[in-house]
C-alpha cells in the first residue's frame, strides 16, 4: 500500500524522493532542490489576523540552503501579532519539512514550506496559531487515547462579469453537483484540486454547489472542495494552502473568488464544515457494534456544549450571521441527528452493515469485489463558514470534543439533544422551541467565549491573551441586532458584503 500511495502521489517531492510527506529530512529537501534546479525558498506562515504570509529566499548555495532550513529566520513579530512588542519583536520561524511542495505559480522554480513560530529562548511561540492547534491535539491524544482526525469542506464562489458568457445558464439555486456546459468554472475546478493535491492536500472529492445565480452584472457560481481525513493539523494546514491556491488561480483566470459566509440574502451561503473521527492505533473508533460508539457520542456531546463559544472562531465576522439564518441550509439550533441537515451536527452515512456490499450487488460479473471491510463514520460541524480562524477553530473544536470525553453526564446530554426529525417543519415547533440557538452576532459570540473561557484555556491550550483578542476583536465589531437593523436594506446589506467579501 505505500508503494502504491507513493508511486500515484501528486507530490513531485513525495514521488522524487520515494518516501511519504511525514518522513521529509532536511537532507531530502536539499537533495530535491539540487536535482530540480530549485531557485527560491518561500516561508509560509499564519499570523493573527488568519492570513497567510510569505518570506522569499533566493538560494544562494548549498551552505545558505543548509543554512535557512536548519536555523530558520528572524521576523518582525510586532507587525504579525499585537501582543509582540516593538522593542522586543523578534520571532523566529523555522521550516515544517512535511509541508514541503512545488510553488505551482512562480516563474521562477521555488518551493514552498509553512513554517512554526519560536521565541527568541528558542522555544515554541505559545500564542501561535499552528502550535494552539499543536497543544491541543497533544492534550487530546494524553488525555483520551485517540488521535483526532478531521476533514474539511471548503465552499466559495466564483464570480465573473456577464460579458464573458454563459450560453448554457444554470437553473437559481440549482446547481447542486452540475456539470458542464451547465456549471460554468469545470476548468477551473479540475486544475485546482490537481494543483491543491500537488501541494500535499488529501482530496476526497469536488463539485458545484448549490449556489448559482445571476444579477444584472455578474455571473456566480458555487463550488465545493471536501478533503479526506487526517491528523487535525495536517488538516488545517492543508486547507490554508488550498485557499491561497485556489485565489491564486482564479486571479490567473480572471474571476473574483470569494470565501464569504454569505455574497447576498436570499441566496445559499458558503460554509466550512468540519468532519471529524476518533482514531486508536490506526483504527477508526467511531462506530461499535454497527452503530455511533458511546464515545462518539459523549465526542457530539462536548461539541454541543461548547457550540456558542465556538462561533468565536468558526464565524468571525458580521456577516456570518447573515448565513446562520432558519431554511438556508445552516444550522441556528444546537442539536445534533443522523443525515439530518437542519441539525448543527450531524451524523452522514458512513458505508455501515449491508451498505459495504453494495458494490458487488451491482457489478455482479466481477467475482473478486469483497465487502468494505473500513469503517469511514465522521460526524460533521456544520456552523463554521469561510471566515473561520483555521487553527484556533479546530483547535476549539478539539478542546470541545475532549470536553464531552470527560463530562459525566455526556451520554445524557447527546441523546437529549437527538433530534431525527426536520425542527423546522410546523408540526416540531415544540421541539425546537426547547433547543438553545447559536449566537446571532460577533458581539454576541465573544459574550459566549468570554463566559467559558476557562474550559479554552484549561492544559495552557488557548492562552488568556488569546482570548482576549478574540473577544475585544468580536466586540469591535458592534453588530448586536444587526439582522434586525439591516432587515429590508438591500443596499446596505450589498455593502457589508463587499466590505467582508476578501477577510480570510
Amino acid at each position: 500500500m505505500r508503494d502504491c500511495e507513493i508511486s500515484l502521489n501528486p507530490n513531485k517531492l513525495v514521488r522524487y524522493l520515494k518516501k511519504p510527506a511525514c518522513e521529509f529530512t532536511k537532507n531530502d529537501i536539499i537533495q530535491f532542490v539540487e536535482d530540480n534546479e530549485i531557485e527560491m525558498i518561500n516561508f509560509r506562515y499564519i499570523a493573527e489576523d488568519g492570513r497567510l504570509k510569505t518570506l522569499t529566499f533566493v538560494i544562494t548555495g548549498k551552505e545558505h540552503l543548509d543554512s535557512i532550513l536548519t536555523s530558520g529566520e528572524r521576523v518582525d513579530g510586532s507587525s504579525l501579532f499585537s501582543f509582540v512588542e516593538a522593542g522586543s519583536s523578534d520571532l523566529y520561524v523555522v521550516p515544517r519539512y512535511k509541508t514541503a511542495f512545488v510553488n505551482p505559480f512562480s516563474d521562477r522554480p521555488s518551493l514552498d514550506i509553512l513554517c512554526a513560530f519560536y521565541t527568541n529562548e528558542g522555544k515554541p511561540l505559545e500564542s501561535a496559531p499552528e502550535y494552539i492547534l499543536k497543544k491541543a491535539q497533544a492534550s487530546f491524544k494524553e488525555k483520551t487515547g485517540y488521535t483526532f482526525r478531521a476533514m474539511g469542506e471548503l465552499e466559495y464562489y466564483l464570480i465573473m462579469p456577464k460579458e464573458m458568457g454563459n450560453l448554457y445558464p444554470a437553473r437559481d439555486q440549482a446547481g447542486y453537483h452540475e456539470s458542464g456546459p451547465f456549471s460554468n468554472f469545470q476548468a477551473f475546478k479540475d486544475e485546482a484540486l490537481e494543483l491543491i493535491a500537488m501541494a500535499g492536500g488529501k482530496i476526497k472529492y469536488a463539485h458545484s454547489e448549490v449556489g448559482n445565480f445571476t444579477d444584472d452584472k455578474n455571473i456566480y457560481e458555487q463550488q465545493e472542495i471536501e478533503f479526506l481525513p487526517v491528523p487535525a493539523e495536517d488538516a488545517v494546514d492543508q486547507m490554508v494552502v488550498a485557499k491561497w491556491i485556489l485565489r491564486m488561480l482564479a486571479d490567473e483566470y480572471g474571476l473574483l473568488l470569494s470565501f464569504a459566509p454569505k455574497i447576498t440574502v436570499g441566496k445559499a451561503g458558503s460554509g466550512l464544515h468540519i468532519h471529524m473521527m476518533l482514531e486508536k492505533d490506526g483504527q477508526n473508533m467511531m462506530v461499535e457494534d454497527g452503530k455511533l460508539s458511546d464515545d462518539a457520542r459523549k465526542m457530539i456531546a462536548g461539541i454541543l456544549d461548547l457550540a456558542e463559544p465556538l462561533t468565536a472562531f468558526g464565524n468571525t465576522i458580521p456577516t456570518s450571521y447573515l448565513r446562520l439564518v432558519p431554511h438556508q441550509e445552516a444550522p441556528t439550533n444546537i442539536c445534533w441527528g443522523d443525515r439530518n441537515r437542519s441539525v448543527l451536527v450531524r451524523v452522514p452515512l458512513g458505508w455501515l452493515g449491508e451498505a459495504n456490499k453494495m458494490a458487488a450487488l451491482e457489478n455482479p460479473q466481477d467475482k473478486n469485489l469483497k465487502a468494505v471491510n473500513e469503517v469511514k463514520q465522521t460526524v460533521e460541524l456544520r456552523s463554521g463558514d469561510g471566515s473561520a480562524d483555521l487553527y484556533h477553530f479546530v483547535a476549539g473544536i478539539i478542546v470541545a470534543a475532549q470536553h464531552g470525553l470527560e463530562m459525566e453526564n455526556g451520554l445524557k446530554v447527546a441523546e437529549e439533544l437527538y433530534m431525527d426529525v426536520n425542527i423546522f417543519d410546523e408540526e416540531h415547533k415544540d421541539k425546537l422551541e426547547q433547543l438553545k440557538g447559536l449566537p446571532t452576532s460577533c458581539y454576541e459570540s465573544a459574550d459566549k467565549l468570554e463566559a467559558t473561557r476557562a474550559l479554552f484555556e484549561a492544559n495552557g491550550i488557548f492562552p488568556a491573551g488569546v482570548i482576549d483578542r478574540f473577544v475585544d476583536h468580536l466586540k469591535a465589531y458592534e453588530d448586536k441586532d444587526l439582522s434586525e437593523r439591516l432587515y429590508g436594506k438591500s443596499e446596505e446589506i450589498a455593502k457589508l458584503v463587499d466590505n467582508y467579501i476578501h477577510h480570510m
